[in-house]
């Protein structure tokens, strides 16, 4: 068979990266299209996959400039469809559930937000969409007949240790050594982030010294170019490198929900700090479920930087989060074991899971 998976963003190419890899294995052919977007070319280079960028150039900030970028992409990958004739279409973007819908395809769409946080892109997507896939904790509102929940998280589809272990080796190649905590700065432009807003300056000054007085190094990553003052303690690394970096750090601080999903993941402390929190489904589940991460509401500057004083005085505190972290892994299902069985036997695996949602537990 043959699939087309496209990619938007570099956690949706993460997602999709061994589930490919694992197709491809058993000798299923795959087209992989992406846009330019953060690192996502790099990471895709990186892994040697044949791929097309569909949209070389960055697009503007402006909503007009996200509608007229959709129009691109559905031009772009009707095109390709008509031409390579791939069987199924799966990505998380609305042009897929579109094009799909109109050359009468199957497809089906992705997601790990709610409904409620992605409004704009749900109502061009969910419509048209044959099959919602997407973690059982989330609501997609009124197109729940076309959900698939499984119990699991998106990322888990590349940091389940089945697929990641950490490598110390990697530190040691960029010179990272002793306790270091990880700042990372989201740059907060994608449809569903119009008003949100995060961490500031005087709250990365005020972290940085506290970590400085219980003499934890510090490193920021950022999407976009940060205050010279930081320019020393930027992280310079490759870019497929971040994940060892990041499970190795001691804490993890962001305005990211991505990447702190990604520390709860890996059992990292993680305080998230933006206007999304308590809104988003997966991050709830990993917060008051499982102990794996913090939201602060943006504004309470002060609670941060309390949360962050009692999670650095709490006594074996790596212990605490991996045991935290063995019991989200034990509830949880191999996403992409899970994912291969559903594209291979899809829409038939759709009608299994409404039958029977525990089969899903034969890929623990």
């Amino acid at each position: 068979m043959k699939f087309l998976f496209y990619s938007g963003h570099p956690a949706q190419y993460l997602f999709f990266r061994e589930i490919i890899m694992q197709l491809s294995a058993r000798g299923h052919d795959t087209i992989i299209l992406i846009k330019t977007k953060d690192v996502l070319e790099e990471l895709v280079k990186n892994d040697g996959f044949e791929y097309k960028n569909i949209l070389p150039r960055v697009r503007g900030k402006s909503k007009l400039s996200i509608a007229f970028s959709l129009l691109k992409r559905n031009l772009k990958i009707l095109l390709i469809v008509l031409q390579q004739r791939p069987d199924i279409l799966i990505g998380g973007d609305p042009s897929i559930s579109q094009v799909g819908w109109l050359l009468r395809k199957k497809r089906f769409t992705l997601t790990e937000d709610d409904y409620a946080i992605i409004k704009p892109l749900a109502r061009l997507t969910f419509p048209f969409a044959q099959t919602i896939v997407t973690p059982m904790v989330n609501n997609v509102g009124k197109w729940e007949y076309k959900k698939t929940g499984y119990n699991g998280y998106m990322k888990l589809a590349y940091l389940h240790p089945n697929i990641f272990t950490p490598d110390k080796n990697i530190l040691t190649h960029y010179g990272i050594s002793g306790k270091y905590a990880l700042i990372r700065l989201a740059r907060l432009t994608a449809h569903h982030d119009f008003g949100i807003k995060g961490l500031n300056t005087r709250l990365l000054d005020q972290s940085i010294a506290v970590f400085k007085n219980q003499g934890i190094q510090v490193f920021i990553s950022s999407e976009d170019t940060i205050d010279d003052k930081y320019k020393d303690i930027k992280l310079k690394i490759k870019p497929a490198d971040m994940h060892h970096i990041l499970a190795h750090s001691c804490i993890f601080i962001s305005d990211s929900q991505s990447m702190s999903v990604e520390a709860s993941l890996l059992g990292v402390p993680s305080i998230r700090y933006s206007s999304f929190v308590g809104k988003i489904s997966v991050l709830e589940e990993l917060e008051h479920v499982y102990g794996l991460t913090f939201g602060i509401s943006e504004g309470k500057e002060a609670m941060l930087i309390k949360k962050l004083r009692e999670i650095l005085d709490e006594n074996e505190l790596f212990a605490k989060f991996q045991k935290r972290r063995k019991k989200m892994l034990a509830e949880k299902i191999d996403v992409t074991a899970f994912m291969v069985w559903f594209i291979e036997n899809y829409p038939k695996s759709t009608r299994i899971m409404k039958e029977n949602p525990d089969y899903q537990y034969n890929f623990k």
